[in-house]
């Protein structure tokens, strides 16, 4: 039996329900979403870091430095107002020698033209913040990063919209193909729309194409996994300690980050693999495989910083490398602090295929009655509802957008 709808939003992650929730909010009605797997939150949104990022790192003409900060505010009161479980606790930005304090001071006039909160710190305040942080001379304080519960948001969110009998969530119900006639074939049938959505994450340029959207995209997909402190070296973060990236990356390097249950993660290194979903190096094989490898091998030889993010991520995976690049940040660290952890995570990052580089940005598209949601990389779950509003009003038409 064929479906109607008056909108249809393909992904029931983050960024689908944040759009959902903003076309309620305008006082639209009969909105379906698709979740293709049977539950919330099975890969990027319900992997995520859990924090709420201040905008800090983004260009200031950027989307994500256009709406991280809004972002930021509202998720935060979202998370208080539906008694979601999140740490105010702050994040500092560490230089582990000389070489780094240029880039440190870069990141804080950026901070500064993007109206971020933050502060540059001397050694004596860092030890106030994180005791046992250590710095080169200086660092940044940003007080206004927290830490959250993303499945506990999701679960808000996914019941909040669903009370008001206007928003159906069909989980179990992937996207096939486009049938024309705003018709969409699905693993649950047909659905007839006015509009379309496409917020699929993972899969968003797979959608896409079946619009005749983003042909010069390509996707490479990036596995983050994370280690741990031991229950007795918790101590020794008390919120997030990062180091300062490397500009040529959209990774923001080997980090701690304590939990709203207390547990300090450490990660996520960021290694290209082969498959969407390939939570660990040999799951998620198919034919699509050959084409991850194929753009992996392009970039690395066409591009040095995706070249230099390759080896150094590889190398990561050997424990001392990893506890390396960790205790620069805590020197205080021992070996036996660091236990393994099954967090894992998926980033599926765009690729200007056309000129062999990593698109940093999101990147929105309309054709017709679809609007398509691409790159919806970090911050996007603190940019989330802040970011709805922008693709709802590009979806009425009722601003131009100005960057993609």
């Amino acid at each position: 039996m064929e479906r109607s709808c008056d909108f249809l939003v393909v992904g029931g992650g983050i960024v689908g329900l944040t759009i959902a929730n903003e076309l309620l909010l305008r006082g639209c009605k009969n909105i379906l979403v698709l979740e293709k797997e049977k539950n919330l939150g099975a890969h990027s949104s319900g992997r995520n870091s859990g924090v709420l990022h201040a905008g800090i790192y983004y260009t200031p003409d950027s989307l994500k430095a256009r709406y991280c900060i809004e972002g930021n505010r509202l998720m935060r009161d979202f998370c208080r107002e539906n008694k979601v479980a999140i740490s105010e606790c702050g994040k500092v930005i560490v230089a582990d020698s000389e070489e780094k304090l240029e880039g440190l001071h870069a990141l804080q006039q950026r901070a500064q033209r993007n109206g971020v909160e933050s502060y540059l710190v001397d050694e004596k305040e860092l030890a106030e913040i994180e005791p046992h942080a250590a710095t080169f001379e200086k660092a940044i304080y940003s007080p206004s990063t927290s830490v959250f519960d993303p499945m506990g948001v999701l679960e808000a969110l996914y019941s909040k919209v669903k009370r008001t009998g206007e928003v159906r969530v069909l989980f179990d119900t992937a996207f096939i193909e486009e049938k024309g006639g705003r018709v969409a074939l699905t693993s649950g049938g047909e659905i007839s729309y006015g509009k379309l959505i496409n917020a699929a994450g993972l899969h968003a340029d797979v959608v896409a194409r079946h619009f005749g959207v983003g042909a010069r995209y390509r996707s490479i997909p990036f596995m983050g996994s994370y280690r741990e402190l031991t229950e007795e070296s918790s101590y020794l973060v008390r919120g997030n300690i990062y180091p300062v990236p490397d500009a040529r990356m959209p990774f923001l390097g080997v980090h701690f980050t304590r939990s709203t249950s207390g547990r300090v993660f450490i990660g996520p290194t960021a290694v290209p693999v082969l498959g969407r979903e390939s939570y660990g190096f040999l799951e998620d094989l198919g034919l699509e495989s050959f084409r991850f490898l194929y753009r992996n091998a392009s970039m690395f030889m066409s591009d040095s910083g995706f070249r230099a993010n390759a080896l150094s991520e590889a190398k990561k995976y050997l424990g001392a490398h990893f506890y390396s690049e960790a205790r620069k940040l805590v020197p205080g660290l021992t070996p036996r602090d660091l236990i393994s952890s099954a967090k894992t995570g998926i980033r599926s990052q765009l690729v200007d295929w056309e000129e062999k580089k990593l698109v940093t940005d999101y990147v929105v598209c309309k054709e017709g009655d679809s609007l398509h949601v691409l790159n919806a990389i970090s911050p996007a779950f603190t940019s989330s509802m802040s970011f709805a509003k922008y693709v709802v009003d590009m979806l009425f038409e009722e601003k131009a957008p100005e960057a993609q």
